[in-house]
């Protein structure tokens, strides 16, 4: 499978009959409008109103450097709060402190500077929509990942870059994202490459930073080792989030029972043909988008130096 271009120059691939493109336009599909309303009281009254409040606010904290004047990148945070400003702008500052605090993880979030977990096909955001126009995230956890080629600073690296592209899509921020981790061969050596520190501040990436809506996680194909690296995570998790993890272990009726067959692999008991989309081709649709990058990863706090 290759990259194609758009007659406008965008990147995509087929796979199969699917046509997958990183969706940056305006949303315009009826349903997902509808969605906005109903879940996020998107209406253009609260939107306006919102976008001020929220302009008003971040121009006060004098050290973050954001594109307040931007719709487009106060939206990315005010739809996953539900239009309230004051909740978009904790959203906002925390994403920022987080990357500043973090900053061996978060530097050069550029699709040039992060490229092992794509390459390994470790990290893929490339699939048809779910039956609900959710995301869908995939990352291999398990005998797909090897932590000598890929170590796991590059894989969390490879999950920021796949879900700041996710982030700048409408449909996306009105959906929301699942993920799919694939345990299968996970391993004692797999395991000992976590640590409770990194648990605690991957659950705190998920649970007070990123701008999305994680609407479930899916675990499958997991070994009874897998135990083990659930306990480092769980005592960081509030109850919302251990809410939406589902373990299915080998059982892909089960996935399917909330995933769709066709926005599935067929080694996850769906029906996507194969082969599947390499990793490479994920990287090369970032790459397109290298400036943009550079111009999100010129956001946040004001070095004090």
């Amino acid at each position: 499978m290759e990259l194609q271009l758009n007659e406008d120059g965008k990147p995509y691939v087929m796979w199969g009959d699917n046509k997958i493109i990183l969706e940056i336009e305006p949303v315009t599909d009826k349903k997902v409008l509808e969605k906005a309303e109903n879940e996020l009281r998107e209406t253009p009254e609260i939107v306006k109103q919102s976008l001020d409040e929220l302009r008003q606010l971040l121009k006060e904290d004098k050290s973050l450097f954001v594109p307040v004047e931007k719709d487009e990148f106060l939206l990315k945070f005010l739809r996953p709060c539900k239009f309230y400003p004051e909740s978009a702008l904790k959203k906002i500052q925390a994403y920022y402190k987080f990357r500043q605090t973090h900053s061996n993880y978060c530097h050069d979030l550029l699709p040039s500077a992060v490229r092992t977990p794509f390459d390994h096909s470790i990290v893929s955001i490339l699939s048809p929509r779910d039956q609900h126009g959710r995301r869908i995230m995939v990352v291999e956890s398990g005998e797909r990942w090897n932590p000598r080629l890929v170590p796991l600073k590059d894989t969390f690296r490879g999950l920021q870059l796949g879900l700041e592209a996710a982030m700048a899509e409408e449909q996306t921020q009105v959906c929301g994202v699942v993920a799919i981790m694939d345990m299968k061969g996970l391993s004692f050596t797999h395991v000992m490459q976590f640590t409770p520190s990194y648990a605690k501040m991957m659950v705190e990436w998920i649970q007070e930073c990123v701008p999305v809506r994680l609407k479930a996680v899916h675990i499958i194909n997991q070994p009874y080792i897998f135990n083990m690296l659930f306990a480092l995570f769980k005592p960081f998790m509030r109850e919302k989030l251990r809410a939406r993890i589902y373990l299915h272990g080998s059982d892909m009726r089960s996935l399917r029972a909330h995933i769709d067959a066709k926005a599935l692999r067929k080694r996850h008991g769906g029906l996507l043909p194969e082969p599947e989309i390499p990793g490479e081709v994920l990287w090369g649709m970032l790459h397109h988008y290298e400036d943009d990058f550079k111009v999100a990863n010129s956001y946040g706090y004001i070095s004090k130096k």
